[in-house]
């Protein structure tokens, strides 16, 4: 049965470079030339900060950009689980970033998408815990949306 899979795999392969398929991260791949070309805007919020820090992280930091990016954060929360004594106990954490990819040296727009994913949270009676979960939870939350972004651009990589 293993032999089979292997011989459907090598004849699949002429398969996938015939319909056009390369490889992201291969030599030559669309994500070679993104690296350390994107420069996002400063940050002004914790969030924002974490963002761009895991940006900057899989991207690159930016060595002579020729990409600008912007983007607009919001973060929602909305309780999940009651109690019986009517408190929240659990909190789901809703992150939607829209941003905007520029060509630095003409200003004009090359790209623009929206991500979105949520996490969440337990809140205790310890006000220390709940305060340490949640921005846990913001960290994971903005982690995982400039992961998005990253794969978003990676894959569209071809229209810019």
């Amino acid at each position: 049965m293993s032999s089979f899979n292997r011989r459907f795999l090598l004849l699949a392969l002429p398969a996938l470079t015939a319909c056009g398929f390369e490889p992201v991260y291969g030599t030559g791949g669309s994500a070679e030339g993104l690296r350390g070309q994107i420069i996002v805007d400063a940050p002004t919020t914790k969030n924002s900060f974490d963002l761009v820090a895991r940006l900057e992280e899989r991207l690159g930091r930016p060595q002579a950009p020729i990409y600008g990016m912007n983007v607009a954060l919001t973060v929602e929360e909305k309780g999940l689980a009651i109690s019986g004594s009517n408190d929240i106990t659990r909190y789901n954490l809703l992150g939607t970033a829209v941003y905007v990819l520029r060509d630095l040296a003409t200003d004009q727009q090359v790209y623009k998408g929206t991500v979105n994913t949520f996490t969440a949270y337990s809140a205790s009676v310890q006000p220390v815990s709940t305060l340490a979960a949640e921005r846990d939870a913001q960290l994971r939350l903005m982690t995982a949306l400039a992961d998005k972004i990253t794969s978003d651009l990676l894959i569209n990589s071809g229209e810019f």
